[in-house]
C-alpha cells in the first residue's frame, strides 16, 4: 500500500468528506481548517469569514488503488469549481474552492486538469478553484467528523 495525502476545499466539509468516503482507495477523511492566520481554529471562529480559512477535507489515500487524478475527478465533480467563495447557500470565504497541495506533482496536475476542464468548455464560466502549497491543517471539532454519517445521511445540499 502507497498511501498518499490530498486536501481539498469545495464549501461545507460535511457532504465533501462524504463524497470522498465512498471512493475505493480512500483509507481515511478528516475534516479541517486550512489557509488562515489563526493557529487552532475553531468553527465558530472559521464561520466568521475573519481568520482566512477554508473547510477542507484531508484525504489519506492508496495511490495504487485511486490516482490523485481521480481524486481531482471527483473534487470538480462535487461542487461548482466557478463560484468565488461560495457553494449552494453557503456563503464566505470559508466555502471557497480551494486545492492545496502537498507536493510540486500535485500542483502540477491540479493545474493541468484547470486548464483542461477550462479548455474543454464543461463550465460556462472560469474556474476559480485557487491551487495552494498545503499550508498547516487542523483538525476540526469532534463533532464534525463523519457529520453525516453519525446522523445517518448520505448528503448534504451539494
Amino acid at each position: 500500500m502507497a498511501l498518499e495525502k490530498a486536501v481539498f476545499g469545495a464549501g461545507c466539509f460535511w457532504g465533501v468528506e462524504a463524497r470522498f468516503d465512498e471512493l475505493n482507495g480512500v483509507i481515511d477523511t478528516v475534516v479541517g481548517y486550512a489557509g488562515g492566520d489563526l493557529e487552532h481554529p475553531t468553527y465558530k471562529e472559521v464561520c466568521t469569514d475573519r481568520t482566512g480559512h477554508a473547510e477542507v477535507v484531508q484525504v489519506t489515500f492508496d495511490n495504487s488503488r485511486l490516482s490523485y487524478d481521480q481524486l481531482l475527478d471527483t473534487f470538480f465533480a462535487l461542487h461548482d469549481p466557478t463560484q468565488v467563495n461560495r457553494q449552494g447557500p453557503d456563503w464566505g470565504s470559508q466555502y471557497r474552492s480551494v486545492i492545496f497541495c502537498l507536493s510540486d506533482q500535485q500542483a502540477t496536475q491540479a493545474r493541468a486538469r484547470i486548464a483542461e476542464l477550462n479548455a474543454s468548455g464543461t463550465y460556462r464560466l472560469p474556474i476559480a478553484t485557487q491551487v495552494l502549497t498545503a499550508p498547516a491543517f487542523w483538525k476540526a471539532e469532534e463533532y464534525h467528523q463523519k457529520y453525516l454519517e453519525k446522523r445517518g445521511m448520505v448528503s448534504c445540499h451539494i
